[in-house]
């Protein structure tokens, strides 16, 4: 049987189930989960990732599922949230170790990449897309529907991940053999930048999918429209030989100095 909720004669929420369904009842549950991975479903989560690269219209598809299940748009399993924390430590290092950083500038780099480019970007990322969404996307402005902040933070981390997988991990196989050694060959950068394409264009798109399924928001497709400036910035960027990846490299080891 799939989980209800009580309601009076006039439609409303029982006061014990409108409790249940705050944003600070929903975030209490989802941060005391963290301390129980036994009842994470990682299986889950996994499947979440691979969709994500192939189809990642069936993973928004599951949280439509939610919506009707558990009447809230966001992740109340922070397994997916954990996997991806082990995929940002295990790519950072690899990282370190490409560069040839010592172990203390690795545990500085890993910092910064937990606190700073994940947490940190992520919260404000979400933020102002949560924002821009309930002021300038809803149909009809209401109480009764807007954008969750915590489903906003989901979208960061679902776009997050496949960009986390092509700059963190596949970038590693070619930065010391075509990426940046070889700073002023034609195919060296070509190939750094075009993975920074690929990598942004998923994050673009996945992005546009999170808020296009919503049903009570209008006008997604404006969400799209920096894939123009993307393409134009990547077809510059090869024209003047910038290399975007020697860029990171060189980024990274300041950080750690």
């Amino acid at each position: 049987m799939l989980p209800t909720t009580s309601q009076h004669s006039n439609g409303a929420l029982s006061s014990r189930d409108a409790a249940r369904h705050t944003a600070g009842a929903k975030r209490y549950k989802y941060l005391r989960r963290l301390l129980h991975f036994r009842q994470m479903d990682f299986e889950f989560a996994l499947w979440q990732m691979l969709y994500l690269f192939t189809s990642p219209q069936r993973v928004y598809r599951n949280f439509h599922y939610r919506k009707q299940t558990k009447d809230q748009w966001a992740r109340d399993d922070p397994a997916f949230l954990v996997l991806l924390s082990i995929w940002l430590c295990v790519s950072t290092i690899g990282f370190g170790l490409v560069l040839d950083m010592g172990l203390v500038e690795t545990l500085k780099l890993l910092l910064w990449v937990v606190f700073v480019d994940c947490i940190g970007v992520g919260l404000l990322i979400s933020t102002l897309m949560w924002f821009i969404s309930n002021r300038y996307l809803l149909k009809h402005p209401s109480r009764n529907f807007d954008v969750e902040w915590g489903y906003a933070f989901d979208v960061h981390l679902n776009a997050f991940y496949p960009l986390l997988v092509i700059l963190h991990f596949l970038q590693l196989f070619f930065i010391n053999h075509l990426v940046v050694i070889n700073f002023d060959w034609f195919l060296g950068y070509f190939v750094g930048n075009t993975l920074w394409l690929i990598a942004i264009g998923y994050y673009l798109y996945i992005t546009f999918l999170g808020y296009n399924t919503l049903p009570f928001l209008t006008n997604t497709a404006v969400l799209l429209y920096p894939f123009a400036l993307l393409v134009l910035l990547y077809i510059l960027s090869v024209s003047l030989g910038w290399n975007l990846t020697r860029g990171l490299c060189w980024f990274y080891k300041y950080r750690v100095q």
